[in-house]
């Protein structure tokens, strides 16, 4: 699924780098999951977890059988926006991230020029990932808050520092480098992607990329990097 920040054209160069030492059995954690364009990708042992309230009962429905619709006009959408506690919780998730620059209802996605159908585009996208996502275990909490297996892997691609914040608000990252460093020192292993982190984490990965988030600011270059603990 479309996601703000998705690393699904990042993923074939990620996941060998994290994914190098896995052993048999071990617990894969995505710890906040977006569209799960990364742990669709991997085998064995996996658990998606993401904070945002309609994201995972969303995934939840469609691992249950739910049909999402083919279209949703902009009446629809913007009732759904501003009354969701009328609707459930996975049909919202469905229509919120159908939106500009795959964000949270951040405006309904209308091709002025008649080319593109993005509703079908959006039903498509999730359908085709379906098969990918039947058996990973859905949470629907805090990062801090997972139980975690023993010696797990942890990817955790964060709300970015640089970058506009997102629906879920704000977020502690002095919390968040401690949060990695105690689980390092647990034993699991821990990679983050960002732009930039402190002298605590180690670049393992970068790749210059173009980044479009908003209606405003347009495209621009940044370097998207692979961190561990060193």
């Amino acid at each position: 699924m479309k996601y703000q920040g998705s690393k699904n054209r990042h993923a074939k160069e990620l996941l060998p780098i994290i994914l190098a030492d896995r052993k048999e059995g071990q617990y894969f954690y995505d710890l906040f999951a977006g569209g799960l364009n990364i742990i669709d990708k991997v085998d064995g042992n996996r658990i998606a977890n993401d904070i945002h309230p309609y994201l995972i009962p969303m995934f939840r429905e469609l691992q249950k059988g739910w049909i999402p619709p083919l279209n949703v006009t902009n009446e629809e959408w913007r009732d759904i926006r501003d009354n969701k506690e009328k609707y459930p919780k996975h049909l919202v998730g469905y229509v919120g991230f159908n939106s500009y620059g795959a964000r949270f209802f951040e405006g309904y996605r209308r091709d002025k020029v008649g080319k593109r159908d993005y509703w079908k585009e959006h039903y498509n996208n999730i359908m085709k990932q379906l098969p990918n996502i039947k058996t990973i275990t859905f949470i629907n909490k805090s990062y801090d808050e997972v139980e975690l297996q023993l010696n797990s892997i942890l990817y955790c691609d964060i709300p970015y520092k640089s970058t506009k914040k997102y629906s879920t608000g704000n977020f502690d990252y002095d919390k968040f480098y401690q949060w990695c460093i105690e689980k390092h020192n647990e034993g699991h292993q821990v990679f983050i992607s960002e732009y930039y982190m402190p002298s605590d984490f180690k670049c393992v990965w970068q790749k210059e990329v173009n980044s479009s988030l908003t209606k405003d600011t347009g495209s621009k270059k940044n370097v998207e990097k692979l961190f561990i603990v060193k």
